[in-house]
């Protein structure tokens, strides 16, 4: 049996299961596999794939372009790059893992604490032999505004009430008593954006949620508020956000997650004023990869005995 690892950017995968214990060629791959020719050329003879979340999409062309897979393993319990119906009807058992619930918040907050206070200037500042050179905002006795209130969302909230924030809170399907119960206010969509300091973003993406943040939206915000982005990048219009940010319309953004990824090296949004970028590290734990390594590992040898396990298609 051959399996790939796909997308082992930092070349790491290997330390979080054993391998070796599969009985397998283990191959992992750590560059970008963009195209299909690249995909079939790399892991065209592999029956088994390991995908990391969204990075590669299976699509059904794709995976007619692959009649050696037999098992395709992915990171978490939901992939929306790849087609588990094509998958389904090719034979090909489609497996995830769970996804811990602590990782992503985190750097959702560091992502705010940056914007707000100014961290990077002032880190490269320091570097350059200076001293403080701006004024950091607050947080305590501010407005939060949440969209999407699901697993990672509910945590961040519960993270801006122990800052002292206000926490408003909508979603298209938001559940009014459940809001109240995790101690934010259910409010209407052009609300939240014009009165939170901070809105950050926790929203699965679909069809429907594509550019879920416009124009109009960004022009409820006003110039002095942030806007976070760590859930997936399309939700977000990404022109209209550079247009906000270029023409001061708000006060900046903390983005880990784009359109194409990874974010290409020209892209508008790399020299965008009064931004924090990061390369999509909201999972990218030692903690989250223990548990996506390891499952993904249990997957493949469930799989060979017969008994595949978390199946999601």
């Amino acid at each position: 049996m051959r399996v790939a690892v796909l997308d082992d950017y930092q070349k790491v995968a290997h330390r979080f299961a054993d391998w070796s214990a599969l009985g397998a060629e283990v191959v992992f791959h750590h560059d970008p596999l963009t195209s299909t020719e690249e995909l079939v050329a790399a892991v065209g003879d592999c029956e088994v794939i390991v995908a990391m979340r969204e990075r590669t999409p299976f699509t059904r062309a794709r995976l007619e372009a692959l009649p050696a897979l037999r098992l395709l393993v992915t990171t978490g319990m939901a992939n929306a790059s790849i087609d588990l119906a094509a998958a389904r009807e090719r034979g090909v058992t489609v497996c995830g893992t769970r996804s811990p619930v602590s990782a992503t918040p985190e750097l959702t907050w560091g992502l705010i604490l940056s914007l707000v206070r100014h961290l990077p200037d002032e880190a490269a500042g320091m570097r350059e032999g200076g001293w403080q050179h701006t004024l950091g905002g607050d947080l305590d006795g501010r407005v939060l505004g949440v969209v999407g209130l699901g697993r990672l969302g509910a945590r961040v909230a519960a993270i801006g009430r122990a800052f002292g924030m206000r926490v408003l809170a909508w979603s298209s399907n938001l559940d009014p008593q459940r809001a109240r119960e995790l101690g934010t206010e259910p409010v209407p969509k052009r609300e939240l954006f014009s009165t939170a300091d901070v809105v950050t973003v926790h929203y699965k993406l679909s069809e429907r949620s594509t550019g879920l943040v416009g124009r109009t939206e960004l022009s409820w915000m006003r110039p002095e508020s942030y806007l976070v982005n760590t859930s997936r990048g399309p939700l977000i219009d990404t022109p209209a956000l550079v247009e906000a940010l270029h023409e001061g319309r708000i006060a900046g953004a903390g983005l880990d997650v784009y359109d194409v990824e990874p974010l290409p090296a020209g892209h508008p949004l790399r020299t965008a004023p009064r931004t924090v970028l990061t390369p999509h590290l909201g999972y990218v734990t030692e903690g989250t990869y223990e548990v996506f390594y390891g499952q993904a590992a249990d997957n493949i040898r469930a799989y060979a005995e017969g008994a595949p396990v978390r199946v999601l298609n």
